[in-house]
């Protein structure tokens, strides 16, 4: 737990952290606990997502904060698939008790450059509209993208993770365009909520961790998570929508 806090702030803190997995307080720094904690309160304070744009070095780094929903992650990979944005890095930190947030941040550019602020403006009033049900992302995609050919290379493996203890599939894919999108949109058709996300691209190739909540916002038995992660892989070549 952070030092210097306020013994008032750090009973805030904790009682916040109760909402989230076992590991997020033995594995998450203070810094991001607090900034989360902060984060919530502006979506408490604001009633409507937080989306903001900071400097990341050469490139941009876009924070979400709002109640998590299965289709939340299709959207805003849609919107940046949309506006031929490249993902650098993915960290999402997500409650799985309520009231359910989820804080998202994205390391993102365009043309390995950190975005313009004409551009992180569209791309947060398409990332509102698109949750507001006024911007069909799959529309705009359509142009840019075959939405109905499948990715190559793809292979998905679902298990319990040991230290997290929560339910997990891993999707790896060769880099091709369009690549979270199709992921996202395939966790969303099998109902499923992200509560945690760990990415690596590496020579062509991406890797991508995600432990999920089930329907409902249960765990998956280890029986129905095979069978999970071999729909997801299907959906993913093109094999079934």
């Amino acid at each position: 737990m952070a030092p210097g806090l306020k013994s008032s702030t750090l009973e805030l803190l904790k009682r916040f952290n109760r909402a989230f997995p076992k590991f997020y307080e033995q594995f998450v720094s203070s810094d991001i606990q607090i900034q989360n904690l902060k984060l919530a309160y502006q979506l408490y304070k604001k009633k409507q997502a937080v989306i903001e744009f900071k400097p990341e070095n050469s490139k941009s780094a876009l924070y979400f904060t709002y109640r998590n929903q299965s289709f939340l992650l299709s959207d805003i990979f849609g919107v940046l698939a949309a506006y031929g944005l490249t993902i650098h890095s993915l960290s999402l930190y997500g409650q799985i008790y309520p009231p359910m947030l989820v804080f998202i941040k994205l390391v993102i550019s365009r043309g390995g450059k950190a975005l313009t602020k004409k551009t992180s403006e569209n791309v947060c009033r398409a990332i509102r509209e698109s949750l507001a049900g006024h911007f069909e992302v799959e529309e705009m995609l359509a142009v840019e993208f075959n939405l109905d050919s499948g990715l190559e290379e793809v292979a998905t493996e679902f298990y319990v993770d040991p230290v997290f203890h929560l339910p997990a599939i891993l999707i790896e894919a060769d880099n091709q365009p369009g690549l979270f999108y199709k992921v996202m949109y395939a966790i969303w058709q099998e109902d499923l909520l992200v509560v945690n996300a760990n990415l690596l691209v590496w020579r062509g190739r991406t890797r991508l961790i995600l432990y999920l909540l089930g329907p409902n916002e249960s765990l998956i038995p280890e029986y129905l998570g095979h069978k999970i992660a071999e729909g997801v892989r299907q959906r993913l070549m093109g094999e079934r929508y």
